[in-house]
């Protein structure tokens, strides 16, 4: 009878052993159906000095979206980083830029605007929107001086969604709840200055 007892107790630590292992990575890690990723960056030569081109594929949370379509203005921030490792010392942070953008909504006309600072662009579709919002093209993040030709660095880039920038009520709930949480991670690559490609300038009036 304490054999029989004791199997059936271990039978149902198992089960609830299992079941744990099987919860807990659902409640330890976010949901990624709504996030920001990053499927392509790179540094590239511009006539002002070197420009980030990258790709993001962003995608609301329910929760933001209705916030979206009942006037409530989203920013988002597109953050680079350029640091040069030193194998002595912490890594040294050469560039440090911010690119923000202004997402609203407007029910009358029904129309997003994406802003970049006092510009913007209507769209009538929010997967319109979201696209060009994704797409950040020839961002010119530092210029030639400010970085050695045959010097290695890491730059990273990601995007975010500024929760420091919502209405005060709606900053409160994104300290508490993971719907608000809408971030990619870095994107970190090796760059080059003197093995980039070379920038060929147009001369007006050249044949």
């Amino acid at each position: 009878m304490l054999t029989s007892t004791r199997n059936a107790l271990c039978q149902a630590l198992a089960v609830i052993g299992l079941a744990a292992v099987l919860l807990v990575p659902s409640m330890l890690v976010p949901s990624l159906a709504w996030a920001i990723d990053v499927s392509h960056a790179v540094l590239e030569p511009a006539e002002e000095g070197y420009a980030v081109n990258a790709d993001f594929q962003v995608e609301l949370t329910p929760r933001i979206e209705e916030a979206l379509q009942n006037g409530v203005a989203l920013y988002f921030v597109v953050e680079f980083e350029l640091v040069r490792p030193r194998w002595y010392w912490f890594d040294e942070r050469a560039v440090a830029s911010r690119l923000q953008y202004r997402l609203t909504y407007h029910p009358l006309s029904r129309q997003y605007r994406l802003w970049t600072g006092n510009l913007h662009q209507p769209y009538i579709s929010l997967a319109e929107v979201l696209r060009v919002l994704g797409r950040v093209h020839s961002w010119v993040v530092l210029e030639r001086d400010q970085v050695s030709p045959d010097k290695t660095y890491e730059a990273a880039v990601r995007m975010r969604l500024d929760t420091t920038q919502l209405p005060k009520p709606f900053q409160v709930s994104a300290i508490t709840s993971r719907d608000w949480t809408l971030t990619s991670e870095w994107k970190r690559f090796v760059f080059v200055p003197s093995l980039a490609p070379v920038v060929t300038r147009s001369v007006e009036g050249a044949k």
